[in-house]
């Protein structure tokens, strides 16, 4: 099968440069020479970006909208096709438009969400006003979007998606944000990262198999943020725990022994941070996702 790959430069702070500049550091790092039967790239313009909220609460609310309805119909065209999606995107609100892409293809979409954050907080409680905050919470319909995106959401029903990652907890609670656990299947990050591999690896095959069990084709979402600090210094909100490299690569090829993976996004590397240092290990990630994808 043939790869598609879909290259955001979105930046939820309204600015040009940190995670907007992932797609291009990747690209400068051997990405497109690393991905197996690459067809072509889809560089999505998301015009304008203006770190101001707009009516929904959101910064850069013009440019989300791009960013999403860009992704989405890339990804559509890719599905449609028989291709395999591949996603590099600055930042996660991306993940709304391959969701709604894969209704309008007809399926129900699942969602498998590799994250160290929960991102359902509502915009007035966000302290960033960053829809990064709060994707997965736009994507449930719990949250709501800007206007542009009214007729995409909501994106994915709580039962057809699980949280694999979050170690956040502490935070929402702090702030009396709440939590989505209960209300979606999740595997959190004290439990990616401090038990055996064949636990992890049961545990999540339990929990993505559960969630996925009543959908035509699923989507795989991965936040970088869920890696330790140790691991990828260059995010912009790092927190206490996480995994490393090889416990991430565990949870996505189990993940993806599910079948019905349409496609994955990838996002959150900050190339300012380091100066692109980390860029050929996360070239690595992305490539081993895609060849396993292309593979089934």
């Amino acid at each position: 099968m043939g790869v598609v790959l879909v290259e955001v430069p979105f930046n939820s702070a309204g600015v040009s440069s940190g995670v907007a500049r992932m797609p291009g550091a990747l690209r400068a790092a051997g990405l497109h020479e690393a991905l197996p039967a690459l067809d072509h790239v889809v560089t999505v313009d998301v015009g304008h970006l203006v770190a101001e909220r707009g009516p929904s609460g959101f910064l850069a609310e013009d440019a989300l909208v791009r960013a999403v309805t860009g992704a989405g119909a890339a990804v559509g065209r890719a599905v449609v096709a028989g291709s395999v999606p591949v996603v590099v995107a600055g930042d996660c609100p991306v993940v709304l438009g391959p969701l709604a892409a894969l209704a309008d293809a007809g399926h129900r979409p699942g969602l498998v969400f590799v994250d160290g954050h929960e991102d359902a907080w509502p915009p007035a409680l966000s302290p960033t006003g960053e829809a990064a905050d709060s994707e997965l919470g736009v994507a449930l319909g719990l949250v709501p979007g800007p206007a542009g995106l009214a007729d995409l959401l909501p994106a994915v029903d709580a039962d057809d998606a699980v949280m694999l990652g979050p170690r956040d907890s502490a935070e929402l609670t702090a702030a009396g944000c709440p939590s989505l656990t209960g209300l979606v299947r999740t595997v959190d990050g004290e439990m990616l990262a401090g038990v055996d591999p064949a636990s992890v690896a049961a545990v999540v095959r339990s929990a993505v198999t559960a969630a996925l069990a009543g959908t035509g084709a699923w989507w795989l979402h991965v936040d970088l943020d869920v890696l330790s600090t140790a691991a990828l210094p260059a995010v912009d909100y790092p927190q206490p725990g996480g995994v490393d490299w090889e416990r991430l690569g565990l949870v996505t090829r189990t993940a993806l022994e599910v079948p019905g993976c349409a496609g994955v996004s990838v996002v959150i590397y900050n190339p300012d941070l380091d100066g692109g240092t980390a860029a050929p290990r996360i070239v690595r990630f992305v490539a081993d996702l895609a060849a396993a994808l292309a593979g089934s």
